[in-house]
């Protein structure tokens, strides 16, 4: 009998070692280390110091932090409405009946989305937004307008982090509603055309209703992607050896920022381990919304 029971253990024996020592581990790890005042200062001699790194992250005003998680949050929101909006509509045009070549369409809106992410960063850095060199500057002067350094401010600056990241990921959010367009019966419409239904009411009567199971999980880990984005915002602005001047930060670029140019590791990981419950809790309720669903 207790060798019927250990074989199934045995067989995941391997597997749960390794997520022992590649997931809970380091989470473990972190979670300790965010109670030491662990820093470049104090690397063997540190001490535990309780919930001061906590409370540093979340009620001092100028440690950055909470300005970092309201830009996160803004990011989050304003790159998940318009990848939603703009792919659905975007969808709908290359799903129109007399449209031609829309193969073709299809497969050059894929190129962003499969071009490997520091290449179109380095692309849009030097040729989109360069003050010199950028091809919007060239366009505005040969407009006779003044050149924008689009990256030496925060506002700015974020506009256009936005802007790289839709030409970045609204190819994935077009192809996924797309796919979903395909699936929907054409009987539908034929019969709201007869009771007399418009376009936009069969759009929101029939075709939103329609693809909702399908983009909602879509949408779902977009969310948690958009969330955690770091290579857009740190590439533009915050290299070393290409500073902008522009000082926006989210959470994860926080992090790094306190981690290795600060050497604060124990703030580092505190905030850490608050962006893990953030997304352990938006998992959660997300989840339990699609199901409900």
């Amino acid at each position: 009998m207790f060798r019927r029971r250990a074989k199934p253990w045995c067989y995941c024996a391997p597997a749960l070692i390794l997520i022992l020592i590649i997931i809970v581990f380091p989470i473990a790890y972190t979670g300790y280390i965010s109670l030491t005042n662990m820093n470049l200062y104090h690397w063997q001699a540190y001490e535990v110091i309780g919930l001061d790194n906590y409370a540093r992250a979340l009620f001092k005003l100028d440690s950055g932090f909470m300005s970092a998680l309201g830009t996160t949050l803004l990011w989050t929101v304003l790159n998940m409405v318009i990848q939603l909006v703009f792919g659905f509509l975007i969808a709908l045009g290359l799903n129109a009946p007399k449209l031609k070549l829309r193969r073709l369409y299809k497969t050059l809106l894929m190129v962003p989305w499969a071009m490997p992410a520091y290449i179109s960063i380095l692309l849009w850095r030097v040729g989109m937004f360069n003050t010199e060199l950028g091809l919007l500057n060239k366009w505005l002067t040969a407009l006779g307008f003044e050149k924008i350094d689009f990256l030496a401010s925060n506002g700015i600056a974020f506009v256009s982090c936005i802007a790289l990241n839709l030409w970045m990921a609204l190819p994935f959010m077009i192809s996924t509603i797309d796919g979903a367009l395909q699936s929907i019966d054409r009987s539908l419409y034929e019969s709201a055309q007869l009771d007399g239904a418009g376009f936009w009411t069969q759009a929101w009567k029939i075709t939103i209703p329609s693809i909702r199971p399908v983009v909602a999980p879509a949408a779902v880990m977009t969310t948690f992607i958009t969330f955690k984005q770091f290579d857009i915002i740190y590439l533009l602005t915050q290299q070393r050896g290409y500073m902008t001047g522009a000082t926006l930060n989210t959470v994860i670029t926080y992090v790094h920022q306190n981690a290795f140019a600060s050497n604060n590791y124990g703030l580092s990981s505190a905030v850490s381990m608050l962006l893990f419950v953030i997304i352990i809790i938006f998992s959660f309720l997300t989840n339990r919304s699609l199901r409900e669903g």
